[in-house]
C-alpha cells in the first residue's frame, strides 16, 4: 500500500516535508518514533503514534522504535507549560523495560528486511562529554532557530530551563545519529513534535549534507474538546494493572458516535470499506453502536488479548442485567471491582460466613443494605433480592459457597440497585 494515501484517507497527517513521498516511493526506508519512558507503560495517547509506525511497516518500510533513556532525563517542554520532574536512572530502565514490552505488540520484529528494531538513546549519549556535545552540535544550529520553534516561545512567558530548552538539540542529534548509523531518514510523531523533528533535519544538512525528512500525525482529541484519553480516574495506560481490560474496553465502547467514526480510522487496521460499511450500520441504527463495539473489541484484542476481551463483554452483561452467576464467578478480583466501581460497599467479618447466616440478619443487620428487617422481608417476599445475579427467597443462608474471588458477596436490590460486600 502507499503510506501517505493510507493515512490521508485515516485523517492521520498533520504536516508532512516536501519530498517524504518520493522517497518514500523510491525505496524501502528507514523510519522512526520516539517515546520518552516517563512513566512504566504508554497510554492510548501514544496509540495513534504506534499505528503510524504499524502502518509504516505495512507498507514495506522499516519501523524503528527509539526508547529514550537519555531524552527521558531531559524532558521535552513540547505541550508543557511548566519544568516536568527529572527521573533517576533507576525509575527510567524500570519505564524503559515496561514500555518495550507494550511496544513489541504492536509491530513485528521478525519479518526480513523490514523488521521491527528498538534503539535506546542513551547508548550513545552515555559516552558524549557536553564540551564535544556544544561543539559538534551546538555550533550547527543558532539560537534564533531554536527560539523560533512554538515548544519554545510557547514556554518563555512560564520560564524555560536551559535543560529544556536544549531539549531539542537532544532530539535533533538522535536523528543525525540514525541517519549516519542505521539510514534512518524519516522521523515521525505527533503534531507537537514538528519543531523537534525538524531541528534533526535541520542537522542532518548542515552537518553532513544529507536530506532526512519529517511527518506528524495529528493530536487525538474529542469531539466537545475534552481531553482524549482522560477519564475521571486518568489516564488510560495500556497496562493491564493500571488500567483494566474492562475498563479500557468500556472506554472505547463509550465514545460517542462523533469520535468513534474517527477513532475506527485511527486506531483500527479496518479497511476503506469495512470501515463504509460499519459507518453505514451506525446511521441505520446508531442504538446498535456497533461501530463503538467494532472499535472497543478491534483494540481491546490487540491491546490485550481476545480472553480480556471476551471477559470484559461479560462484565459488561452483568452490569447491564445479562449476566448470570456462572459468568460471574469467572470474573478476577481487578475486572470484579472495576464492574462495580462506585457501587456502595460495605465489610462484613469472615466469620459470620463460616457458617450459615440468615439473609434477613445479612441484609438488615450486618450490612445495613436494608433499614429494617421488615423492609428486607418485604423485598424478599416480592422477588426483589438476588445474590450473586441469584434471585432468593427469605429462607436462604449466606455461606462461604457464597464467596466471589473469596471475599466478595454481590447484592443486588430491585433490577439497578447493586451493593458489594467484602469479607474480611
Amino acid at each position: 500500500m502507499n503510506f501517505i494515501d493510507e493515512l490521508k484517507w485515516r485523517g492521520m497527517i498533520h504536516d508532512v516535508m516536501p519530498g517524504t513521498e518520493e522517497q518514500l516511493a523510491k525505496e524501502m526506508t528507514a523510519g522512526y518514533i520516539g517515546f520518552d519512558p516517563t512513566a512504566d507503560s504508554l497510554h492510548i495517547g501514544s496509540l495513534a503514534t504506534l499505528m503510524l509506525l504499524k502502518h509504516f511497516q505495512l507498507a514495506g518500510h522499516k519501523p524503528v522504535v527509539l526508547v529514550g533513556g537519555a531524552t527521558g532525563m531531559v524532558g521535552d517542554p513540547s505541550g508543557k507549560s511548566q519544568e516536568r520532574n527529572l527521573l533517576d536512572m533507576e525509575t527510567l530502565n524500570f519505564n524503559l523495560e515496561g514500555q518495550k514490552r507494550q511496544l513489541v505488540k504492536f509491530l513485528d520484529f521478525d519479518c526480513g528486511e523490514n523488521s521491527a528494531i528498538v534503539v535506546n538513546n542513551y547508548d550513545w549519549f552515555k559516552d558524549y562529554n557536553f564540551l564535544d556535545f556544544i561543539r559538534d552540535i551546538g555550533k550547527h544550529i543558532t539560537i534564533n532557530y531554536m527560539m523560533s520553534k512554538d515548544s519554545v516561545k510557547k514556554r518563555l512567558e512560564f520560564g524555560l530551563s536551559f535543560t529544556e530548552f536544549s531539549y531539542q538539540l537532544v532530539q535533533g542529534y538522535d536523528f543525525y545519529w540514525l541517519y549516519e548509523n542505521k539510514n534512518c531518514k524519516l522521523q515521525m510523531g505527533g503534531s507537537d513534535q514538528w519543531g523537534n523533528i525538524t531541528t534533526g533535519t535541520e542537522l542532518i544538512r548542515r552537518k553532513s549534507g544529507g536530506e532526512a525528512y519529517a511527518l506528524t500525525t495529528p493530536l487525538v482529541t474529542k469531539a466537545d474538546g475534552g481531553k482524549f484519553g482522560k477519564t475521571e480516574t486518568g489516564n488510560v495506560w495500556l497496562d493491564p494493572e493500571k488500567t483494566s481490560p474492562y475498563a479500557f474496553y468500556q472506554f472505547w465502547l463509550n465514545t460517542s458516535d462523533e469520535d468513534a467514526a474517527r477513532y475506527i480510522k485511527i486506531f483500527t487496521l479496518f479497511t476503506e470499506k469495512e470501515i463504509e460499511e460499519l459507518l453505514k450500520c451506525q446511521a441505520e441504527a446508531p442504538h446498535l453502536r456497533e461501530l463503538q463495539k467494532a472499535l472497543a473489541k478491534d483494540i481491546t484484542i490487540r491491546v490485550h488479548s481476545v480472553e480480556d476481551y471476551n471477559q470484559a463483554v461479560e462484565a459488561s452483561e452483568i452490569l447491564f442485567g445479562k449476566g448470570t452467576t456462572e459468568s460471574l464467578k469467572k470474573l478476577d478480583e481487578r475486572t470484579l471491582l472495576g464492574v462495580f466501581e462506585g457501587v456502595p460497599q460495605s465489610e462484613v467479618n469472615r466469620e459470620l460466613v463460616n457458617g450459615k447466616i440468615g439473609i434477613i440478619d445479612f441484609l438488615a443487620d450486618s450490612t445495613n443494605i436494608f433499614s429494617s428487617k421488615g423492609e428486607a422481608r418485604r423485598m424478599l417476599k416480592d422477588n426483589g433480592v438476588s445474590v450473586n445475579k441469584e434471585k432468593v427467597n427469605d429462607a436462604y443462608e449466606i455461606s462461604e459457597t457464597d464467596l466471589l474471588n473469596k471475599k466478595y458477596i454481590l447484592i443486588q436490590k430491585g433490577k439497578k440497585n447493586y451493593f458489594l460486600v467484602k469479607v474480611i
